[in-house]
């Protein structure tokens, strides 16, 4: 072969090496997301409480119904509360708030001797669950090297199935007890854990971007040096977030924090974040909140947390009629999606957001499709001859459930988390949270109705529906945001006029500083 061929063919080169995870960013992460847990518990262990507190306390159905859906409806008001002191005392210390109400509410629930204090417990814990929702994914977020957001950003609601796990184990392990005592010991074990989480949680570092929005410089660095993968990386976050916050590129430490009080009277002249999020929002601005709310919108219309909090009813619909093995088979969900949701930790930031939703919302309508479609023909069926039907109804119900784990259930979060500006992320959240937490409060209070009306198939049919326009919403609406840092996702949406405004001033500063050199000359 001639020298010039050689030099012609091209030399093969090995993929970049990815970086390892941050041990200090994944410990963050991981304590950050405890507080899932006992969100994840507090849903699920209503499935079989719900069984003896009906008998114990002689309430309806409906009263079940209501009490069931009715602390996602609470969660509205802790999730935009979280939203305001996530910002006013920081990540951290909300974090701690959130543990204080989760114990607070899972020891009204125990002890509530009628229905009214039982509700008053759900309304607290209700409070917990909103907190809980919206600051441990912007948290992990703010804290987590690019390389490895995705990632840890899931950690939430991988923690949130577990909780679910725990609930229904629960269930199982407390039913043989007296029927007044069971239901009870369920909702005061989940006392136990805030204890432990609120002290865990003070070990943590703060935010890097609320201490740089609190004018905290050089514990921001500390914090970036501590989470990055490489010293360079800290240092590009730092100016990322200093740009974000509007400290032009070149002023020094010293001048941050009276470059963030400008910056901060500029903001308290102007119009506030709630009137450009709902009010007068940019057109980037507007694609985002119809990408994050429609996401959060889709992860519950679908009717997941029915499946979660009324799997002993279904169960016993598809021929499980014993009280204990339909608990029993419930576990098998819980446990369905601590298996499956890995897989997405896994992928988030190898295949990305967009084939991981998409996947997932193709593969939730088929089987919600299917599950429908079974209990319709049981219906049809003498009950001898419809084993098989059963069968399939489970294996559907499951398949949906791993569906909904590999992908919706812990990207949406994730992409929510990271699509916002940083003036805007923590109220922005919020209000996802907050439409989220009001569509599983709409879908679990009206499950038994809806069913009673259209059937148990009808219902799910009805879900599978909003499967199937969920997948087309998200093609055309959500981009890509693997690989770019959060500032950089944000440019996904268009332009934001804040970003034109920040390169003004450093446009002006530089011609100030350019001009006061030339004087000294």
């Amino acid at each position: 072969m001639s020298t010039d061929a050689a030099a012609a063919v091209p030399v093969a080169v090995a993929p970049a090496k990815r970086a390892p995870i941050n041990k200090y960013a994944f410990a963050c992460a991981l304590l950050a997301s405890m507080n899932s847990v006992l969100l994840g518990y507090d849903i699920s262990v209503m499935s079989g409480a719900q069984l003896f507190m009906k008998e114990d306390l002689k309430i309806t159905d409906t009263q079940i119904e209501i009490l069931a859906g009715v602390i996602n409806i609470y969660s509205l008001f802790g999730s935009l509360a979280a939203g305001f002191t996530s910002d006013w005392l920081g990540r951290r210390y909300t974090m701690v708030l959130a543990a204080a109400i989760f114990f607070t509410g899972a020891l009204l629930m125990g002890l509530a001797p009628d229905y009214a204090l039982l509700m008053a417990g759900r309304f607290v814990a209700g409070i917990g669950v909103g907190f809980a929702l919206m600051i441990a994914p912007v948290y992990t977020a703010e804290v987590a090297p690019t390389s490895a957001r995705g990632f840890l950003t899931s950690f939430p609601e991988v923690f949130n199935n577990f909780g679910i796990l725990l609930g229904y184990v629960s269930n199982f392990a407390f039913a043989r007890l007296p029927v007044h005592l069971s239901w009870r010991a369920m909702f005061l074990v989940g006392a136990v854990p805030p204890v432990f989480l609120g002290v865990a949680v003070l070990a943590m570092p703060e935010s890097p971007r609320w201490l740089v929005m609190r004018g905290r410089i050089d514990d921001a660095r500390r914090v970036l040096q501590r989470t990055s993968d490489s010293p360079a990386e800290a240092e590009e976050r730092l100016l990322d977030i200093k740009k974000v916050v509007g400290i032009p590129e070149g002023v020094s430490d010293a001048d941050d924090v009276a470059a963030i009080v400008r910056a901060s009277n500029k903001s308290s002249r102007s119009e506030g974040v709630w009137k450009e999020l709902l009010i007068n929002p940019s057109r980037p601005v507007r694609r985002m909140l119809v990408a994050g709310l429609g996401l959060m919108f889709i992860q519950q219309a679908t009717g997941v947390d029915c499946v979660v909090m009324y799997s002993p009813r279904v169960f016993e619909r598809a021929g499980i009629k014993s009280k204990t093995n339909s608990l029993g088979a419930s576990m098998a969900v819980g446990a369905c999606k601590t298996f499956f949701i890995p897989i997405s930790t896994l992928l988030l930031d190898r295949i990305g957001r967009r084939p991981l939703l998409l996947a997932s919302g193709g593969g939730m309508a088929i089987f919600l499709f299917t599950l429908a479609t079974s209990l319709h023909m049981m219906d049809r069926r003498p009950e001898g001859e419809a084993a098989a039907l059963g069968a399939v109804s489970i294996a559907a119900m499951l398949s949906f459930v791993a569906s909904f784990a590999s992908g919706l259930g812990p990207v949406a979060w994730v992409y929510c988390s990271e699509i916002y500006p940083l003036r805007l992320r923590a109220q922005a959240a919020a209000i996802g949270t907050g439409l989220n937490r009001i569509m599983s409060g709409a879908t679990t209070m009206s499950f038994l109705s809806l069913s009673d009306a259209i059937t148990i198939a009808g219902s799910f049919y009805l879900y599978a529906c909003v499967a199937a326009a969920g997948w087309v919403f998200m093609y055309f609406f959500l981009p890509e945001t693997m690989g770019k840092s959060l500032e950089d996702t944000v440019k996904l949406f268009g332009k934001d006029a804040d970003d034109e405004d920040a390169a003004a001033v450093a446009a002006r500063h530089e011609r100030r500083k350019s001009s006061t050199e030339l004087s000294a000359q």
